[in-house]
């Protein structure tokens, strides 16, 4: 197999390029070319200008594409993407096209690679959760030609999905690549650099449930409000761009400075550290259902995102306007500390991935889609 082949890999959040960072880096010190296709909340001010990061990472080429303007719908942000991400294929055809998970820039990344016959790998499919993020998720599994899960339930899903096991390879769960090593920062530095000066903390982040838009404003207050009763500190990490991010940035506009600690975005090696010392994790980041577990770290997942996602009994659920549930879980849980889950991996994602693409195999497979059913 030769490693001048090129991929491309499409990022669109802070979150996603966390799961394909440890992917890119381990391909192109295998020799691939990387390039990342940087667009979506990587280049908004509001979440950090998260595109600084992609932009760190040596030995890869960046693009950058503006694809949105604040209180552009998903359908306007996806039309836009699938515009000025087709584009860029056409100028360059990479040999792959690499997305990650449910959000509406990976469907675009999707939708171009299977209408000009590219091939591509889709990060992290067959996962449930309770939105249309696992909708666009699925689609995206159909679309796409190979498939790298995180466990043995998600190839099961996606092999129900028609897709055949040959192009489905279990790896785990990329960004557990980064929490299996040390962070290479200190606390102490996190603290400095993020201005954090709690001496105990949680960390929170509550993003938006695009079918629960009318609610999320309600469901932000409850929920802040119990943890402003429990007098415990906080960590807050700003909630991603969907629908209902602006009644849930009003309800964090209104916590008191002195004990919540809002953060636009994290570098990750600098997030893993903060994991790592935090007393317990409070949201419905997907961090909650499968990091912290990782880590042995107590976590309440809130409301409906991460349905049927969690697969450790170590995490714990509540609804929003539970606040007694949620009290009871600061309570009770606050600087435990559990045994590591290993449902989503051991922290093996980029080395198992470099070896399926250096695999003659891989690449000798044809682009045309036939549904198999499961016997």
């Amino acid at each position: 197999m030769t490693t001048s082949r090129q991929l491309l890999f499409l990022t669109g959040t802070r979150a996603d390029f966390g799961k394909l960072e440890p992917l890119a880096a381990a391909a192109r010190d295998a020799g691939f070319g990387v390039t990342f296709f940087v667009t979506g909340m990587h280049m908004m001010d509001r979440y950090g200008l998260t595109k600084v990061e992609v932009s760190r990472m040596p030995g890869v080429r960046v693009h950058e594409f503006v694809n949105q303007r604040p209180g552009d719908g998903q359908d306007i942000v996806l039309a836009k993407t699938v515009t000025g991400f087709s584009d860029y294929v056409h100028e360059h055809r990479p040999d792959l096209i690499i997305i990650h998970g449910d959000r509406i820039e990976a469907l675009a990344g999707a939708l171009v690679a299977a209408t000009n016959y590219i091939p591509s790998a889709h990060i992290e499919g067959g996962e449930v959760s309770g939105t249309i993020d696992e909708i666009f998720r699925h689609c995206n599994t159909k679309l796409a030609t190979h498939h790298f899960v995180s466990s043995q339930p998600a190839a099961r899903r996606v092999m129900a999905l028609g897709e055949p096991g040959a192009n489905i390879h279990v790896i785990g769960s990329p960004e557990l690549d980064f929490h299996a090593r040390p962070s290479g920062v200190t606390i102490d530095e996190v603290r400095q650099r993020y201005q954090i000066g709690f001496a105990e903390f949680g960390i929170c982040t509550f993003h938006p449930v695009t079918s629960e838009q009318a609610t999320m404003g309600a469901q932000a207050d409850a929920l802040f409000s119990a943890l402003d009763a429990s007098g415990r500190a906080f960590v807050v990490i700003a909630p991603n761009n969907d629908p209902g991010s602006e009644e849930i940035f009003r309800a964090l506009d209104r916590l008191p400075k002195d004990r919540f600690r809002l953060i636009p975005s994290m570098r990750f090696s600098h997030f893993s550290e903060l994991m790592k010392n935090a007393a317990c994790m409070v949201g419905n980041s997907s961090a909650g259902v499968r990091e912290a577990p990782f880590l042995g770290l107590p976590s309440l997942d809130i409301g409906t995102r991460q349905t049927n996602r969690a697969q450790s009994d170590r995490v714990f659920q509540a609804a929003a306007t539970d606040r007694a549930e949620i009290l009871a879980f600061l309570a009770s849980q606050w600087g435990q500390r559990h045994l590591s889950h290993g449902g989503f991996g051991a922290g093996q994602a980029a080395e198992l991935f470099v070896a399926v693409l250096k695999s003659d195999a891989f690449w000798a497979r044809g682009l045309q889609k036939e549904f198999n059913d499961l016997d």
